[in-house]
């Protein structure tokens, strides 16, 4: 037995945090981590995670369904950011000699959570900026720059991140309205990255094959940069490479399910205006 289950919410002991889920959510991940045990050496377990996520409908805010901030696991309804963190998570569980449920949630935390530990809402990685800081000084990730000697290639656009959306904007989020001591820490989380210069692949390059984006690995995660003032990203997915192109597995809107685009990621986002180029970060 993992827990106490109340009411959707399980207590678990161990030190994890309180729990959001559905038996079906628990029963999912173990048949992943044991799918994923079974799989021969060498397969890039990200990208084999991200696939099982196909055709499982999209739903936005899934992580908003309490008064106060628990971990929710929701693998039967995801968005751009749940899909990579479960992916990630399962990355990360499987790689145990005897994964379980407990340790899918202990290492969802750590991704999810600034310093790894929930700590209340201002404690989730709302920006993707704040995401990849915590996971790398975790050792989970590493976001890839390219090299200076190689003039960081194809790395050639700089984003300085001025990020005030949230605090800005708290009628957005359900847990911000009417919350000043909330919104205060979520500015405070903000002015952290004040300034911070961060290196992307601009959309100009991003037609070209493994000649010159060769840097970009099947399974990496993909955060768009975007143009829209006070935020950082705009959308996340995961690189995968058909016939010498790049496209991407994500969470989508317009699908309303997890797809792999037919079309390429250059193709993808010509349609969204808004969209810059890609940060890319890959699971270590």
């Amino acid at each position: 037995m993992l827990g106490l289950f109340v009411g959707g919410t399980m207590m678990c002991p161990l030190s994890l945090s309180a729990l959001t889920y559905t038996k079906e959510d628990s029963l999912k991940v173990v048949q992943l981590l044991d799918a994923g045990k079974k799989q021969t050496r060498g397969t890039n377990l990200t990208l084999f995670f991200a696939e099982q996520f196909i055709g499982v409908p999209y739903v936005a805010s899934t992580l908003e369904v309490n008064p106060a901030e628990e971990l929710v696991v929701n693998l039967r309804q995801l968005d751009c950011t749940t899909l990579v963190e479960n992916v990630v998570a399962l990355t990360l569980a499987v790689r145990e000699e005897h994964p379980t449920f407990v340790s899918f949630c202990r290492n969802l935390e750590k991704i999810r959570y600034s310093g790894g530990q929930l700590n209340g809402y201002s404690s989730r990685n709302h920006y993707f900026s704040e995401w990849i800081a915590s996971n790398e000084r975790q050792g989970i990730v590493k976001e890839i720059k390219g090299e200076k000697s190689e003039g960081y290639r194809p790395f050639i656009a700089v984003q300085r991140l001025r990020l005030d959306y949230m605090s800005t904007h708290p009628g957005a989020y359900p847990m911000l309205k009417g919350k000043a001591s909330e919104i205060s820490r979520i500015r405070k989380n903000e002015q952290k990255l004040e300034g911070v210069s961060v290196r992307y692949v601009p959309l100009s390059l991003l037609d070209k094959g493994k000649g010159v984006l060769g840097a970009i690995h099947d399974g990496d995660i993909l955060a768009i940069v975007t143009r829209k003032k006070g935020l950082d990203t705009s959308h996340l997915g995961l690189a995968v490479w058909q016939k010498g192109s790049l496209h991407l597995l994500n969470a989508s809107s317009i699908h309303k399910k997890v797809v792999l685009e037919s079309m390429t990621l250059s193709e993808y986002m010509k349609k969204h205006p808004s969209q810059l180029g890609v940060r890319v970060v890959r699971v270590i």
